[in-house]
């Protein structure tokens, strides 16, 4: 039939947002969209931000895993997961999605495949940049080996909220944040390994050259998104 594609059909908008997001306006903005995704009244949305430096604990974060309380702002997240740090230099981005329709290799009604695919893009998007990501049995997120030769470190964290089948939350890849306030927290639980950052791994690639990435990545993984700008600027 002819006429114009539904919500569902044209998949999700994609919006850089300017600044650093105050985390509590990113939580209330997340919860209207996820809100009105549900009810059919708005698109899908893959929203990179940036935030101001603060710590985030997730619905399993153990309080004595905050080691410094006092170094920055902390905020309950409402998402999976444990302990983790956002700030300048991450990107952020949060995918509200409509999980009761397949996304490209991600199924419907399957949070474990949903969970897999956002692994699956931020691999490919790292691979893009020149960076070999890998996932860990039982550790959540994307590792690399330690540019300090001392094993693995994470590059990228994931955590994520489902209500009523519409996703939220999402991922955040370490582009270039001031590491040392990973000091601050146990991130996600794990003391062992490291944290690192593509500008740590000798990757110095801008926000907006990893963001391209990311973009072209999540059209290999999750399919369509909306606007034929995207696609003409970031199929390559």
């Amino acid at each position: 039939m002819g006429g114009a594609a539904s919500i569902t059909e044209r998949g999700p908008a994609w919006r850089v947002e300017p600044g650093l997001t105050p985390y509590p306006e990113a939580l209330r903005r997340m919860q209207a969209r996820a809100a009105a995704i549900r009810t059919g009244a708005d698109d899908e949305l893959v929203w990179l931000v940036e935030h101001p430096p603060l710590y985030t604990a997730g619905t399993s974060a153990h309080p004595d895993d905050l080691l410094a309380p006092a170094r920055l702002p902390v905020f309950s997240a409402g998402r999976g997961g444990q302990w983790t740090y956002h700030g300048p230099g991450q990107r952020t981005v949060y995918t509200m999605l409509d999980l009761e329709r397949r996304h490209g290799v991600v199924k419907p009604r399957d949070v474990r495949s949903f969970v897999r695919g956002l692994e699956e893009w931020l691999i490919r998007a790292l691979a893009r940049l020149g960076v070999r990501g890998e996932r860990r049995q039982g550790r959540v997120g994307i590792w690399v080996a330690d540019p300090n030769g001392t094993g693995d470190a994470k590059i990228a964290a994931i955590g994520v909220r489902v209500t009523r089948w519409v996703s939220w939350h999402g991922v955040a890849l370490n582009v270039a944040p001031d590491l040392g306030h990973f000091q601050g927290i146990v991130p996600c639980g794990l003391r062992g390994p490291g944290v690192t950052s593509l500008h740590a791994c000798g990757v110095t690639v801008t926000m907006a050259e990893a963001d391209a990435a990311l973009g072209a990545a999540w059209l290999d993984v999750f399919g369509i998104v909306s606007g034929e700008t995207f696609a003409a600027d970031w199929q390559q």
